[in-house]
């Protein structure tokens, strides 16, 4: 875990805290739900995050694995609510899923459960700059790694751009 505050590291511009460079698609593709997992897929450890533009619409599929066991996974994004635009049993299907999404009335939320065995789509705008830490709201598999974090770049006026923290902030 870093020592110094994501946040505070990305206002500051203090290099070494976190790398940019989270994957968009997983690296070592597999049947995510399949048969109990042997194989060692080189985890890592580290603190990587993504980046995104300001303004721009994310998409994020949420795929529960069979790394240990399948498991319901409640899904938490601070700074944001999001609409949950799809959910389905099984491993996520690029091809086929998407046209089965709720883009008419999608329910919006800021947590939403990844069902046992499968996976759930969300959307949001990303329009609020900062850095903002999404997690299973399971504490223990936060520690676990099912956690990230997103860098969400200022916009072009000043009231789109993170405000400087306040002159009597603690340190943490």
């Amino acid at each position: 875990m870093p020592q110094i505050g994501l946040l505070q590291a990305h206002y500051f511009n203090i290099k070494g805290v976190f790398r940019l460079d989270f994957p968009d698609n997983p690296p070592t593709p597999f049947n995510y739900t399949g048969a109990p997992l042997t194989a060692n897929l080189g985890t890592t450890l580290g603190t990587r995050v993504s980046k995104i533009a300001y303004n721009s619409t994310v998409q994020l599929v949420l795929q529960d694995t069979n790394l240990l066991t399948v498991e319901s996974h409640p899904f938490h994004l601070h700074g944001y609510n999001f609409f949950v635009v799809g959910t389905g049993i099984g491993n996520f299907d690029p091809k086929r899923d998407p046209a089965k999404f709720n883009l008419v009335d999608p329910p919006e939320r800021n947590t939403v459960g990844v069902p046992t065995g499968g996976w759930t789509a969300i959307r949001f705008r990303a329009d609020n700059p900062g850095v903002w830490f999404m997690h299973c709201h399971l504490e223990l598999h936060t520690g676990w790694g099912l956690k990230t974090a997103f860098v969400v770049e200022n916009g072009k006026l000043p009231d789109q751009s993170i405000l400087p923290p306040p002159k009597d902030l603690p340190p943490c």
